[in-house]
């Protein structure tokens, strides 16, 4: 069955050209100029990916990938003519998995798509195995006061459920899984959705931020030069 990815970009040349390129590569794609359209087909039908553009009319695609993050694990590849270091560390903390400017090469996007719907496929699959375990306490990790599910992505703090993106489900469990480690940055960019982006960039200093806000900040501590380690102690 084809991935259905939903273009959303209020430039109907730049529609019709990713989905006239997608299509061929055996992709459903679907079109929306701008948030209202976009949230229409969400409501109407299942989507895979979307490629959002920043500049739209109405409410910006930033914000509407903040919100689209809080609702699904959608895979999000924001695609702008924007350039600067601040917007794409703004897009990743917004909760973009991907980030792509204008001008862009056709084959490189259809890459990144592939990249990101692999890894989102690998997530799945990990999440239906551990399922499938007969004790089911073998899909929960302890740690402090913190209670995280594999199989249902929650993380509750005494009694109240705290909300992540998948980036940061994916980070806070690579964490736990090796406690009292120190883990470099490559390491982590391994275990998450961002592994196709240079390792040196900031997505992973973002994404723990972002988790040091959510939780106990003294739960991550940055070792200089090394990368990171997560003080808890997890309980078997």
């Amino acid at each position: 069955m084809a991935y259905r990815v939903l273009v959303v970009d209020d430039e109907a040349v730049i529609r019709a050209r990713l989905k006239g390129y997608f299509e061929k590569e055996g992709y459903e794609v679907l079109e929306a100029q701008d948030g209202d359209q976009m949230w229409a087909e969400f409501d109407r039908q299942h989507i895979d990916l979307v490629m959002l553009d920043i500049n739209l009319p109405g409410v910006d695609g930033l914000s509407l990938a903040r919100e689209l993050r809080s609702r699904s694990h959608v895979g999000i590849i924001l695609v702008t003519g924007r350039d600067e270091t601040i917007d794409k560390i703004v897009g990743l903390e917004m909760g973009a998995d991907d980030y792509v400017t204008k001008p862009f090469e056709l084959r490189e996007l259809l890459v990144r798509v592939k990249n990101l719907l692999w890894r989102m496929s690998l997530v799945k699959k990990a999440v239906a195995d551990s399922a499938e375990q007969d004790d089911p306490n073998d899909n929960i990790i302890a740690f402090n006061d913190y209670v995280l599910e594999l199989n249902s992505r929650q993380l509750t703090h005494k009694d109240e459920q705290i909300k992540l993106t998948k980036a940061e489900f994916e980070l806070l469990t690579a964490f736990s899984l090796h406690p009292q480690q120190v883990l470099s940055r490559e390491r982590l960019m391994m275990q998450t959705s961002h592994r196709n982006q240079d390792v040196n960039d900031r997505t992973i200093d973002v994404i723990i931020r972002r988790l040091r806000n959510k939780l106990s900040a003294e739960l991550f501590v940055t070792v200089h030069g090394e990368g990171y380690l997560f003080a808890a102690k997890v309980k078997d």
